[in-house]
């Protein structure tokens, strides 16, 4: 009975051990989550968005992941379904300032565009700004993706969606302050989460 039981004990230690290193070995489960609020601007005939999600795993694992670029990409939908589609790339990325004199949040360049990592000790929030030419939003919807190509894994895609009014629309082209060029959407605002038939859609803040 005494040799059964040792024998038991030592395959449970033995499975334990196996699964501990399997675990230890596997590529990280990585989640990305967006934040409550982005930013867009339009300067010349540029537009620019910034964006910056948290990228992380719950996971204990020795491996980790490589993600080799980022990509952003709006489709326009509903009544504005057939205007031109934009061109976005990942220009850099930034640092934001809070200005206390003028009130403004300003972005600064952080570091130019490549690889970076993440394991369970060092998760990351890259503020990306994804920036397209000779375009601009029109009033409407948009269904927006974020890519994050990785290494060794399928790309990893977060869906969400974008309602810019005529209002946000005339405050881009035309700024006021005409310096405070950046307006801000939320997807978290209790006036649209509670009553909107779109209510995890990004919208101006002030709409």
């Amino acid at each position: 009975m005494h040799k059964w039981t040792a024998t038991a004990a030592a395959f449970v230690a033995l499975a334990v051990s196996l699964y501990n290193f399997a675990t230890l070995h596997s590529q990280p489960a990585v989640h990305v989550t967006l934040p409550h609020l982005i930013r867009l601007e339009k300067k010349g005939n540029e537009v620019h968005f910034y964006v910056q999600p948290t990228i992380a795993t719950r996971f204990k694992s020795d491996n980790v992941e490589v993600f080799s670029d980022a990509r952003l990409r709006l489709t326009p939908t509903g009544s504005i379904s057939t205007s031109k589609r934009p061109a976005f790339y990942w220009r850099e990325s930034d640092t934001w300032a809070y200005h206390a004199d003028s009130g403004s949040i300003d972005p600064t360049w952080s570091s130019d565009p490549a690889p970076f990592i993440v394991s369970q000790d060092k998760p990351q929030q890259p503020a990306f700004k994804f920036l397209a030419s000779d375009w601009m939003y029109q009033a409407g919807r948009y269904e927006a993706s974020l890519e994050l190509l990785r290494s060794a894994n399928r790309p990893l895609i977060t869906k969400f969606c974008l309602i810019i009014s005529a209002a946000a629309v005339g405050e881009l082209n035309n700024p006021q302050p005409p310096d405070q060029t950046i307006r801000f959407f939320r997807n978290d605002l209790p006036k649209f989460t509670s009553a909107s038939d779109s209510p995890g859609c990004y919208r101006r803040d002030t709409d």
